[in-house]
């Protein structure tokens, strides 16, 4: 079973027992998935694979972040309740994050195999770490660690 056949599954067993909660926050999975694929020229083409899910699911996911820090900032403690609640279903379909020490491994990896030695080659050695990274880290908390890396060359 793909993992859009479980999220649609599992809306139906939402939908079954009336839990609104996570029933709107897996339509928003399926709703986004459909307006990329109708929406640009290569979603058309494309077919629904984990990996292209994966996607839109962080993507969701960080909306839902963002939502998180504006509704804190504006003290609708309400709001971040059920923010943080969406964003735990949706992070459930995620690969496991990474930690920042995994990160800095993995990019000091990089860092050695690009012979990057400067914090001119950030955006060579972003290409290839995000690459190694996708889906399992924040792209965010991944620039931190590289500058780091590098400005300590």
């Amino acid at each position: 079973m793909t993992l859009y056949e479980q999220i649609q599954q599992e809306m139906k067993e939402a939908m079954k027992s009336r839990d609104s909660l996570k029933t709107n926050t897996l339509r928003s999975i399926i709703a986004s998935v459909k307006n990329y694929l109708v929406s640009s020229e290569e979603g058309r083409a494309q077919k629904v694979n984990d990996e292209l899910l994966i996607d839109l699911i962080a993507k969701e996911a960080k909306k839902r972040e963002e939502s998180i820090e504006a509704y804190k900032k504006a003290g609708r403690d309400d709001l971040v309740s059920s923010e943080s609640k969406e964003l735990e279903i949706l992070s459930s379909y995620l690969p496991e994050q990474l930690s920042a020490d995994e990160i800095r491994a993995i990019a000091l990896q990089t860092i050695d195999d690009l012979k990057a030695n400067n914090p001119s080659d950030l955006g060579k050695v972003m290409r290839e770490l995000m690459v190694r990274v996708k889906g399992r880290a924040d792209g965010k908390l991944v620039n931190k660690i590289v500058r780091e890396l590098l400005e300590s060359r």
